[in-house]
């Protein structure tokens, strides 16, 4: 799969502001970065500070529509001209799996370990999730994934069913079935989700136990667990959807989720979900959070 990325400065923009609409839009992700050369070094207490001259660039798919994009910021920020700002093409090549060289073994909650290739987990009792992403998103370094893991990591799942709603790896529905689910199922739309999912399952002896699909409408039954980490929008549009999977005081997990939209999504699934305290969970600036409830 080709990509194309829209790498744009920030001069006073709202960072927040431009990320919504570059999700809206269709970012696979967006990423803030120093457009010259001001490291910051130590922030005061309490303190997120961006860099002076700060870039943003989101990562689409070929066939996104960037002029819109273009149009709509100037519609949303109420601009003349964009700061400056430019779109790259990205071949599909080996960058997809550069996250091998900074990849190594991490553990989510008690015993659940994430591992690249044979890298070896230092725990005698860890339950180990063998892991490449391929081309799709999930590894457990992004906050959400490991708020999710580490949920996983402390629920009793054994004899359970699980669905892993947007599934990128298949890191979660993989990592349920060797914590003890009897069986999960794992859509995503993105075809290369599919192709990484059944990989990953393969390699770590569970393709017997998870089926993996990709369309909502493939999903059949109900589930003793669900778990959903893609982004806010969709959460609150499909929040229906997503609650008609999960069987009576069924368990659910919302992520991907920035703590400012917390409340509207927690909003939209009020009328089935009775939620417990929403977890956060700090990276580059940004709080994300984990909300988690039982079905009513």
């Amino acid at each position: 799969m080709e990509w194309q990325q829209f790498v744009m400065n920030l001069d006073t923009l709202n960072p927040t502001t431009v990320e919504e609409i570059f999700t809206r839009h269709g970012a696979w992700s967006v990423t803030l970065s120093d457009a010259g050369d001001n490291p910051v070094l130590e922030p005061g207490p309490g303190q997120t500070p961006l860099w002076e001259d700060t870039c943003i660039t989101g990562l689409f798919s070929a066939d996104a529509d960037l002029g819109k994009l273009e149009a709509e910021l100037l519609q949303e920020l109420e601009l003349r001209q964009l700061p400056a700002h430019r779109i790259e093409k990205l071949a599909d090549r080996a960058w997809e799996r550069e996250w091998l060289t900074d990849f190594g073994p991490m553990k989510f909650g008690e015993r659940l370990w994430i591992c690249p290739g044979d890298s070896i987990a230092e725990q005698e009792d860890a339950v180990i999730v063998r892991l490449d992403p391929g081309l799709a998103f999930g590894t457990g370094t992004h906050p959400t994934t490991a708020l999710c893991l580490d949920w996983l990591d402390g629920l009793p799942l054994r004899g359970k069913s699980l669905l892993d709603y947007g599934c990128g790896s298949g890191v979660l529905a993989i990592a349920a079935l060797k914590l003890g689910c009897q069986a999960a199922t794992a859509m995503d739309i993105d075809p290369q989700a599919v192709i990484a999912t059944r990989q990953n399952a393969d390699s770590n002896g569970v393709a017997g136990r998870l089926r993996v699909c990709s369309s909502a409408d493939d999903i059949e039954s109900v589930f003793d667990v669900v778990v959903a980490n893609i982004l806010a929008g969709p959460l609150v549009q499909f929040a229906e959807s997503i609650t008609s999977t999960l069987a009576g005081h069924g368990m659910l997990a919302l992520s991907g989720v920035l703590c400012e939209q917390a409340a509207s999504v927690m909003g939209a699934y009020e009328p089935w979900i009775e939620f417990d305290e929403p977890a956060f969970r700090e990276q580059d600036g940004q709080t994300w959070s984990r909300l988690t409830g039982t079905r009513r």
